[in-house]
């Protein structure tokens, strides 16, 4: 498949599960119990003529179907539509919040490959003790959910020894990154054991094969063995893993933008939800989801990258 033939295959794709996704989550929104007009005119409500300017503004008693069609025509003209606690564009709240969450997602995948790769190829290749420790880390980092880690760490590093900022994403640049380094270790630290244990499952088997074996039989250097003969082949598996931990990440950046307060595309999700703010929860997740997608075709061109013999779009 050339490029222009898969470009359009994921285009096609793309769209179909941004519809689905988007009809999933309104339907959800209107079968949840409350309204948004609690949060729009106060806990005591307001007068008959409010609630009926309101509900005229925002067209909450018109059928399902045809709030659902008529925001996917706006849509389609690149307007999200409008915030119905905030009162603001749901487009510029999205703008101001997508960067903080993307940048967070991609220092944890940094994390994730490069720890979960060196140390799943450091337990395979030294075995032993080594081996040993390193699983056992990883099997306590896989087990410990990603809130009670978050908490752990703000409890150290933050509170106890004041190395890190306990709270918010930072004033820009390097003081960004070192607001987000904790909440990217919490985002990463169970993906990377995960990773670690797939690494090293992986690296083993390729340890043991015939080429390996001939390579160190003609004396090769041990780097040129691991580089060339092991890990190269060893990639394929372990970059699918990695593709469907960084896809995981975007989901798992809401709880952890929640436990650090950063103000990021997870933690708008969740006020909205809460709010019922329809607008908000469905740009939000078709966002979240066309990430994930995005990450998944990167992943899919990775194969042809480490593999030549592996056409593009379709899986090893």
């Amino acid at each position: 498949m050339n490029i222009f033939g898969y470009a359009l295959k994921r285009l096609g794709g793309l769209v179909l599960v941004l519809l689905v996704t988007s009809f999933l989550v309104f339907g959800l929104l209107y079968l949840a119990p409350g309204s948004p007009l609690s949060f729009i005119l106060g806990p005591r409500g307001g007068t008959p003529d409010q609630i009926a300017a309101v509900t005229e503004k925002y067209h909450l008693n018109d059928p399902f179907i045809v709030r659902y069609l008529d925001w996917l025509g706006d849509l389609f003209h690149g307007d999200f539509g409008q915030s119905i606690v905030y009162r603001q564009n749901v487009s510029d709240m999205i703008g101001g919040r997508i960067g903080t969450t993307a940048l967070l997602v991609t220092i944890s995948a940094v994390i994730i490959a490069v720890t979960g790769i060196a140390l799943g190829t450091l337990a395979a290749l030294k075995g032993g003790a080594t081996g040993g420790l390193i699983s056992t880390l990883a099997s306590v980092a896989l087990s410990t959910p990603v809130f009670v880690i978050g908490v752990a760490l703000i409890s150290v590093f933050a509170v106890t020894l004041n190395w890190f900022p306990v709270f918010g994403s930072g004033s820009g640049g390097l003081n960004t990154l070192y607001h987000l380094a904790l909440p990217a270790v919490a985002l990463s630290l169970g993906s990377a054991a995960y990773l670690t244990r797939i690494t090293r499952t992986t690296v083993d088997e390729e340890h043991g094969r015939e080429h390996v074996q001939t390579a160190v039989a003609r004396a090769l250097p041990p780097s040129v063995v691991i580089r060339r003969h092991i890990l190269r082949n060893a990639m394929i598996p372990i970059t699918t893993v990695l593709g469907l931990t960084v896809a995981s990440l975007i989901a798992g950046a809401v709880v952890v933008e929640n436990v650090f307060a950063i103000d990021g595309l997870g933690s708008l999700l969740v006020k909205a939800i809460l709010q019922r703010d329809f607008a908000v929860v469905q740009a939000v997740v078709l966002v979240l989801v066309f990430g994930f997608v995005i990450v998944n075709a990167i992943v899919d061109v990775l194969y042809t990258v480490i593999d030549p013999r592996i056409a593009l779009g379709r899986n090893p």
